[in-house]
């Protein structure tokens, strides 16, 4: 998520509604074993650009075989794919991730002035036993994160957070090195809002970082999609994005992802690829997913700090999460 390891400046950044381009051999309601994803093949560069019209002889189908998918049909915790946490490095001990002092570290990140703590039923905050907290719904094959505001009872327990929410990750259970990693979900709205689908390198390091996905909660149908890396000569973090509009996201399902080959990263929109950018140095490991809703930003546009309108309660519903690898037996015939 922009901001939330450091104050970058974006390289560039525009609003657009999304272009009608090409077409997609699957229902986009599904997450078939394979299907094929129009891309451009054309040159790319390493400012990013937004594809507003794309020459018909530069598009592609680009054959594809899916390696994960989860249709959120049971509870996300129960089948051990899933951590409702950050994860830590090997000198933290497990414990640490269910409560005392410190335990919020890896529940939360400070730095982007979020107000929430994420928390999951084996959660104990400063308590002595767990909480039974449970931000995760699961109806009808869609998963809702719901972000509440606090008990007042329990926020002392809980690091005097004003509201509680939910992560997924699965850093450590699934990461994969290109491909393509898709979202289908419903983008909530209001102050402070802030949800998210986006990727990180399985080493630990930061960056790279793709944002898949990050709704404005106070701009209904903005959302943004945007790369993160380091500049070795400088050490400086450079980042480059677009936003686009989608009118009807808070309302309707769609699809949001992003291609990732060895050239090029492509972001895609109801699988219509609406930018691009060349892929930039340090993306070397495979990454990992996270699905999120933050509450509360310092420096995130679209979403700042919790206020008097902001919802008692909110959900972001993902139908489901899949990736998918290019397959190469295909694409060679």
């Amino acid at each position: 998520m922009i901001g939330r390891w450091t104050r970058s400046a974006l390289v560039a950044i525009s609003l657009s509604a999304v272009p009608a381009l090409g077409a997609v051999r699957d229902d986009l309601d599904d997450a078939p074993g394979t299907m094929s994803l129009q891309v451009t093949t054309d040159p790319s560069t390493i400012e990013c650009r937004k594809l507003e019209t794309v020459n018909p002889a530069s598009l592609i189908f680009l054959p594809l075989r899916r390696t994960f998918n989860e249709d959120f049909d049971e509870h996300p915790l129960s089948g051990g794919r899933w951590v409702p946490h950050y994860a830590g490095g090997a000198a933290w001990p497990e414990a640490r991730y269910w409560g005392g002092d410190g335990s919020d570290f890896k529940r939360k990140t400070s730095a982007n002035g979020e107000q929430q703590i994420y928390v999951d039923p084996r959660y104990s905050g400063r308590a002595a036993a767990p909480l039974g907290l449970d931000p995760f719904k699961v109806k009808d094959g869609v998963l809702s994160i719901v972000a509440r505001r606090t008990p007042p009872e329990l926020k002392s327990v809980l690091f005097n957070n004003e509201y509680i929410s939910g992560i997924l990750t699965t850093q450590g259970t699934f990461a994969q090195k290109h491909g393509y990693f898709e979202i289908r979900a419903k983008l909530p709205v209001g102050h402070a809002v802030w949800p998210a689908f986006w990727m990180l390198a399985d080493d630990g390091g930061w960056p790279p970082e793709v944002d898949v996905l990050e709704g404005r909660g106070e701009r209904p149908g903005d959302l943004v999609m945007t790369t993160h890396w380091r500049i070795p000569s400088t050490q400086k973090i450079q980042s480059c994005g677009f936003d686009f509009a989608v009118g009807d996201a808070s309302s309707a399902f769609h699809n949001y992802g992003v291609l990732w080959e060895e050239d090029r990263l492509v972001y895609f929109i109801d699988r219509k690829p609406v930018s691009d950018i060349k892929v930039p140095i340090g993306f070397d490991d495979p990454m990992y997913m996270i699905v999120n809703l933050a509450i509360g930003s310092k420096f995130f546009l679209g979403v700042g700090p919790v206020d008097a309108e902001s919802p008692p309660a909110v959900a972001f519903e993902i139908d489901r999460i899949s990736v998918y690898q290019v397959d190469m037996e295909q694409a060679r015939r």
